[in-house]
């Protein structure tokens, strides 16, 4: 391995650089968006459940918003209501709509860094072509002759543009799927949240009738 990042260059060491922070971010991405973290699918039954006959306590509330991305959210509307009860549903929903929008952000967090990894790595690659072919250039002889030419640097020259091409390719390709996946995955969670708390906004709704 080591021999294949000396063939390649120095302009390999940015691709490095940026295939171990895309490493980093895809793992701290699968921690960060596990479904118990940000949307457990018995959550709202269970507030539903607890706040049947009346709001909960400000203890509860606070467990709550402590749960997960889905109880920050529903605790915001629980809260709104436990310290106005009176008031109405446009500014309960505002309330919602606001904390959804604040744990809407935080979970897209490094999304675009990882985006730009993918967008910028085959770049980067194309750079050390460049520089690989700028050296196979240097290598020729300035009078054209075939036997003119450095045949050690003009080696050099073509490891140095394939293998970067071909690694700008390999951190690419799988930062691009990643980040595909993580985005999909992220929108499936923001409609769950935003579907549950329409529903316990309605429920709200109906208690103080």
């Amino acid at each position: 391995m080591f021999s294949i990042i000396q063939a390649a260059g120095w302009p390999i060491w940015p691709l490095i650089a940026c295939s171990v922070l895309a490493l980093a971010l895809v793992i701290e991405r699968f921690i960060s968006l596990q479904t118990r973290k940000v949307a457990p699918p018995r959550l709202l039954d269970e507030v539903l459940t607890v706040s049947r006959a009346a709001i909960p306590a400000h203890e509860v509330i606070s467990q709550l918003e402590k749960n997960s991305a889905l109880g920050e959210v529903l605790a915001a509307g629980l809260r709104a209501l436990y310290l106005n009860p009176r008031c109405s549903e446009a500014d309960l929903r505002a309330t919602m709509e606001a904390s959804g929008r604040v744990v809407a952000h935080r979970l897209e967090r490094y999304l675009s860094a990882l985006a730009t990894i993918a967008s910028a790595a085959p770049l980067m690659g194309l750079f050390g072509t460049v520089v690989g072919m700028i050296e196979i250039f240097g290598s020729q002889s300035p009078t054209g002759g075939a036997t003119g030419g450095n045949p050690a640097q003009l080696a050099h020259g073509i490891s140095v543009a394939l293998y970067n091409t071909a690694f700008g390719l390999m951190v690419a390709i799988p930062s691009l799927i990643f980040w595909r996946y993580f985005r999909a995955r992220l929108d499936a969670y923001l409609l769950t949240l935003e579907l549950a708390s329409e529903r316990l906004a309605r429920h709200l709704n109906t208690l103080r009738r």
